[in-house]
């Protein structure tokens, strides 16, 4: 398994949620997970109903068998201090570059340098041992920015070593993009079964394959219950209409106790039958596309319920069942 997980998908498909499940899943029996924001929305701390992450890594769950689950809101701001002090020394003087607006400044204006701290920090965590030289985090596991901003995210430590040719900022690219593409990553892509997500998925992959970034799984968010299969849906376009009323009465469904003759019901059951056909034939066309990415493919179910907490153990579980543990 590739130590530092990065979870990535068109906006919408719920990379988040999935990114959560996986660092659950990962410290089930006894592991320890950290699981790391980039994109300072707070996320994580939503989906695991507590407070807003500072910049420090906490510990907001407990996995089957005893695992433990932390969790790291990376900002910008705080990771360049770190940085200039780690390679620099500056101390009060890096503080003082923050009272001044510098920081702010290279954060948001100067290109790239945002995407190489916020790399370099995850990159830290996966590379840290403890006093007895094991690894502090079993894994991390990473909500990356979109599909569309993916690649160029974890490459930009590739353009900032060829920039700079030496020195610690070098150095620190090269070490950073020394775990990026090597098999201790994995860049896995959350998908719906919906066009547009699976075109922009298979982009992504063949961006990360060119960038020769380790493409890792394919996982398909918010499934729908498969109700009728295509037996079904051949006997809903061919029986007759008179025998489905028939049906609905004996059934108990229509009739003048209820206001509605079964005959009544026909059209619109017809027509919702219709619409689910429209989509049955949608989804399985889009998994085929999926199927054609030669990636392992794994799928989760949408909660009828909505999610929460409950619904994050369950998926993680479904997570393990798939073997992407």
């Amino acid at each position: 398994m590739s130590r530092l997980q990065v979870v990535s998908g068109k906006g919408g498909t719920g990379k988040t949620t999935v990114a959560a499940a996986l660092a659950l899943a990962l410290a089930t029996e006894g592991k320890r997970t950290l699981l790391v924001e980039v994109e300072g929305r707070q996320g994580i701390a939503q989906l695991f109903e507590t407070e807003a992450l500072p910049y420090e890594e906490r510990k907001i769950a407990v996995a089957p068998g005893g695992g433990e689950v932390y969790a790291l809101a990376i900002d910008p701001e705080l990771a360049l201090l770190d940085y200039l002090q780690m390679f620099y020394k500056l101390g009060s003087a890096g503080r003082a570059l923050k009272k001044l607006g510098a920081i702010d400044f290279a954060t948001t204006i100067a290109p790239g340098v945002r995407d190489v701290l916020l790399t370099g920090k995850a990159c830290e965590a996966v590379r840290r041992k403890d006093k007895a030289g094991r690894f502090v985090y079993d894994y991390v596991v990473m909500d990356a920015p979109p599909t569309g901003r993916i690649t160029r995210f974890l490459n930009v430590n590739d353009e900032v070593a060829g920039l700079a040719r030496i020195g610690p900022i070098h150095n620190q690219a090269q070490a950073v993009m020394r775990v990026l593409k090597s098999p201790e990553t994995a860049v896995h892509l959350v998908t719906l079964l919906e066009e547009m997500p699976v075109q922009e998925t298979a982009d992504g992959i063949a961006e990360l394959r060119a960038a020769r970034l380790p493409v890792g799984r394919v996982i398909v968010n918010m499934v729908r219950p498969r109700l009728l299969d295509a037996a079904d849906l051949d006997l809903a376009r061919t029986v007759p209409h008179s025998d489905l009323a028939r049906s609905l009465s004996a059934a108990g469904l229509g009739g003048a106790h209820h206001g509605r003759p079964a005959e009544r019901l026909v059209a619109p059951l017809l027509a919702q039958a219709d619409e689910y056909a429209e989509r049955y034939a949608l989804e399985h066309e889009q998994r085929a596309a999926l199927g054609e990415l030669g990636l392992p493919l794994h799928e989760l179910p949408l909660l009828a319920e909505g999610m929460d907490l409950a619904g994050l153990y369950e998926l993680a579980t479904e997570l393990r069942k798939q073997g992407t543990t």
